[in-house]
């Protein structure tokens, strides 16, 4: 290597350095705020400067949501204020945990990948699968002998079929099911739902998963344990809590979005927003948190999903600024 090529290649080294360090900063910054309208429109601009500023958030943003809870735990612990009160409150992290050890000994190229910030775009696992839908898309896959799996939005999976069974894997989103005579089994986050001539759902969100039998009878086995449930019952398994009870549930509301619809009863704005996020590309930001108790009932078309924007402005008097790229800012 010539001294010429040497610095060329320190000048790229001190510049994807600098680009990194921008693109934590920005992290932080948005991710322990207060983040203004200005801001958000700030970070769009730099993140379309170019592909490489792009990529730099991606992988920073992936960095931040893999490590922030292990670092936030270890910062959880009694301390002191300046004034000698106990102060156990939980506290956002800083730009020098960010930006320190913890990363450093990070594997920084994969993360953004495996973990995608907000669910913008999928992860390695999803990407890797057999089947998979986008944001808004549905698919319905038939596998023999009356048997098939209808996907919701975000949603991936991988089937493998033999002459005796059919065996799938969630690996995240949501599926509806329809078992014929032939055993049809789903596999997820270690846990096994089973069915013979029965009709139920699955739905993985993070480290829960639900599943709801809509017809006939249904078993679901998590580390040991098993729970048979009937039409319009529910159980949910996660590694915190193990296999939960199993509770009543209203089937249009869990399988309201087979017709198109999504249902909702007596729920609080931020989880209205949070499943409506599923559907819709971009981001809905909620910056007023007393609004995100407010309670609302309702029924809306999938393919309309700015109606219930629109209802939040009529019904709550929310304000709704929309920025580019289709994230929504509702105070």
């Amino acid at each position: 290597m010539t001294a010429m090529d040497e610095t060329t290649t320190d000048e790229l080294n001190s510049e994807d350095d600098a680009l990194r360090r921008e693109a934590k900063d920005w992290v932080v910054h948005v991710a322990t705020g207060p983040v203004t309208k200005g801001d958000l429109k700030a970070l769009a601009r730099w993140r379309a400067q170019s592909p490489k500023h792009a990529e730099a958030y991606a992988r920073a943003a992936g960095l931040w949501q893999a490590l922030g809870e292990p670092l936030e735990a270890a910062e959880r612990v009694p301390r002191q204020d300046p004034v000698g009160r106990s102060a156990n409150a939980r506290r956002p992290l800083g730009r020098r945990a960010f930006v320190g050890g913890a990363l450093a000994a990070s594997a920084a190229a994969g993360l953004a990948v495996a973990y995608p910030p907000f669910g913008l775009w999928p992860s390695l696992g999803e990407l890797t699968a057999q089947y998979r839908t986008g944001t808004g898309e549905q698919r319905q896959i038939a596998l023999g002998d009356r048997s098939s799996v209808e996907l919701n939005t975000r949603t991936s999976l991988d089937i493998r079929q033999s002459v005796e069974a059919d065996s799938i894997e969630l690996i995240a989103g949501e599926a509806a099911l329809a078992a014929g005579a032939k055993p049809l089994a789903v596999h997820a986050l270690e846990g096994r739902t089973s069915a013979i001539e029965a009709q139920f759902t699955v739905r993985c969100d993070g480290p829960v998963v639900r599943v709801t039998c809509l017809a006939g009878s249904v078993a679901v086995t998590y580390r040991g344990d098993t729970a048979r449930i009937l039409p319009k019952q529910q159980v949910a398994y996660a590694a915190a809590s193990g296999l939960g009870s199993v509770t009543p549930v209203d089937p249009e509301i869990v399988a309201g979005w087979r017709d198109g619809l999504l249902v909702f009863d007596n729920e609080t704005l931020s989880q209205v927003i949070e499943e409506v996020n599923r559907y819709r590309p971009g981001h809905i930001i909620l910056v007023n948190a007393a609004l995100g108790g407010r309670r609302i009932s309702g029924r809306f078309k999938i393919a309309r999903l700015d109606a219930v924007l629109t209802q939040f402005q009529a019904v709550f008097g929310a304000k709704v600024t929309s920025l580019p790229g289709g994230f929504v800012l509702l105070g």
